[in-house]
């Protein structure tokens, strides 16, 4: 059988030495149906590999039932890798960071706070040991050895620049051997000395995680590891945008210097990513370093494959650098076509208030969500205050829609760091919570969602709470308008919170571009899949459509609007628009 090992400057396929030319890609980034043509178009660019990470919290929401079907078929994914002739690397995690909610980590795992993650704590290792047999069970089978196109598996994500602690890593190594994984592991962290010593074990293979100054940092990776290939296991061609920032590219002639530094060096790479895809539903992750910054909806990332998998300029210019260094195949992919451009009135309505989507629970103090669910997408407070006054509270995570009886009295927002409100009288207090992503890297992972107390008003915590969570589902909104909506006349003006539904004609055959400018921020879905979040913060100005999720005997529309929109139309444009590069 094949094999594939560490020699003492390369990698060597079968005893030959082989540079691994491989791209970043996320199956549940991408529609199922749409895996095929991404990894063809990332063939034709010239990689003979392609890297994963596994998000644990996708695969196993709750405690218990693992999934891998659909859009989680991490070994349907893993053959058709192999089938257009690449290896590839897994990268399981446990935490695997990528901008993802919570870096990756189960809800149930971190909501109690006790559990000590990433760490050698045994209640934390025993739920990670029955996780990756799981995961390990897909792969096994899909190692080169046993037929497969898998070379390496990597062990956690940048630790080094997390803790230190050798014996969970360590732990980790011997579930990945126990469970059958034999080819070679690797870890990966930025290439700076106390992370390079933290993040690694002598018996793993370590890599590195850098953008640009490749020469430099290839030196200072070999400084710590004397032996073996070289390899940049992230190699930032990009980067990710956050709601309320400009647009990130990067020079595609810049990106294919570096990249042409590296495979000169002999180095191998992971084009980090040769294609971004989509945070659709509520998967996008958050950072915080002392301002909460939450991840867009788009994940195009500037790649060289973008978010439609359209080849880009910087496609054009690594496949060149490829070509120099390693066979490309002849076949190339075709342009982008300009999508349909069509538009259509949302002409149902219901208030949030009277869409009876709650399922209360009570409570004495203000809890966080994580005390009824932890839910991904909102939760919802009730209290009544006895007079007006200035109402404080600990922290909103992320950002509160509040009303008084009905009525709009202010936003809370995180980011902002917004706690005080002043109420014009006593009666009933809402907080409609956004939760705006887990935190994906840095101490403030697992954190709880909702509102964090305690809530006071002129010094005196409130009691008697009702709350709520509200995952909201495509099937929930269109129960509330089945039930409550009403006619909404075309170019009625709205405002939020409130649910919106319409209809529109489009072939299946493309994909389209929602255009949400004039719109507020909510989420959208069509024809029951989650397209993810909206923001006229911006800076992406259309939401991706995959043409799979469209019909061609008409389409359903379902908007969460929660701020209110000048114009409820949805329209579609030819292209994708991700925003301004600058503000």
């Amino acid at each position: 059988m094949p094999a594939f090992a560490i020699g003492e400057t390369d990698f060597l396929l079968d005893g030959a030495p082989f540079q691994v030319i491989s791209g970043a890609m996320h199956y549940f980034r991408i529609h199922p149906d749409q895996w095929e043509d991404r990894l063809r178009t990332a063939r034709q660019m010239g990689l003979n590999t392609i890297e994963t990470y596994v998000p644990w919290n996708a695969h196993e929401r709750r405690r218990g039932e693992f999934t891998a079907s659909g859009g989680l078929d991490l070994g349907r994914f893993l053959d058709l890798v192999q089938a257009h002739g690449m290896f590839a690397i897994v990268r399981p995690g446990p935490y695997i960071c990528a901008e993802w909610h919570d870096g990756g980590l189960p809800e149930w795992l971190i909501e109690d706070g006790t559990i000590a993650v990433r760490s050698r704590d045994p209640r934390y290792l025993a739920e990670v040991e029955r996780y990756l047999q799981q995961v390990y069970e897909i792969v096994r089978p899909r190692q080169l050895p046993h037929g497969g196109g898998v070379i390496l598996v990597q062990i956690e994500n940048e630790y080094g620049a997390y803790g230190s602690d050798k014996t969970y890593l360590r732990a980790l190594v011997d579930m990945t051997r126990a469970a059958g994984i034999e080819v070679p592991l690797t870890t990966v962290d930025q290439p700076t000395d106390a992370m390079l010593d933290d993040g690694t074990l002598p018996e793993l293979h370590s890599t590195a995680s850098f953008g640009s100054r490749a020469a430099e940092r290839l030196a200072a990776l070999r400084r710590h590891q004397p032996r073996g290939p070289l390899m940049c296991a992230e190699f930032w061609c990009g980067w990710f945008d956050s709601w309320g920032e400009p647009h990130h590219t990067t020079s595609a002639a810049d990106s294919a210097a570096e990249l042409e530094a590296i495979l000169a060096a002999g180095a191998s790479v992971n084009i980090y990513m040769v294609h971004g895809g989509t945070n659709f539903g509520y998967t996008a992750g958050a950072n915080d370093k002392g301002v909460f910054r939450p991840i867009a909806t788009s994940y195009d990332y500037d790649a060289p494959i973008a978010e439609d998998g359209t080849p880009t300029e910087k496609y054009w210019a690594f496949r060149e650098v490829i070509a120099a260094h390693a066979p490309v195949p002849e076949a190339r992919p075709a342009p982008r076509s300009p999508a349909r451009v069509l538009e259509a009135p949302l002409d149902r309505v219901v208030e949030f208030a009277d869409a009876d989507l709650e399922q209360w629970t009570a409570h004495d103090a203000a809890p966080p969500a994580t005390a009824f669910g932890s839910p991904r997408g909102y939760s919802r407070y009730i209290v009544g205050v006895p007079h007006s006054g200035v109402l404080t509270v600990g922290e909103v995570r992320d950002r509160a829609h509040v009303t008084l009886d009905g009525r709009p009295v202010g936003i809370l927002d995180r980011e902002a760091h917004d706690r005080v409100l002043s109420l014009p009288s006593g009666g009933e207090l809402s907080f409609l919570v956004e939760h705006l992503g887990g935190v994906n890297y840095g101490p403030r992972i697992g954190e709880a969602k909702g509102l964090i107390g305690p809530v006071r008003l002129d010094g005196e915590e409130l009691h008697g709470w009702r709350a709520a969570p509200l995952e909201l589902t495509a099937d929930e909104i269109r129960i509330a308008l089945d039930a409550r909506g009403k006619a909404l006349p075309a170019g009625t003006p709205v405002g939020g919170p409130v649910l919106l539904g319409g209809r529109f004609e489009a072939d299946a055959t493309g994909d389209l571009h929602l255009d949400v400018r004039g719109w507020g921020s909510g989420a959208v879905w069509i024809n029951g899949f989650a397209l993810g979040r909206f923001s006229a913060r911006g800076p992406q100005e259309t939401l991706y459509v995959p043409a799979p999720v469209l019909r061609e005997d008409g389409n359903e529309i379902l908007v969460l609007e929660l701020r209110g929109s000048e114009r409820p139309t949805a329209r579609f444009a030819a292209e994708p628009l991700l925003g301004p590069t600058e503000f």
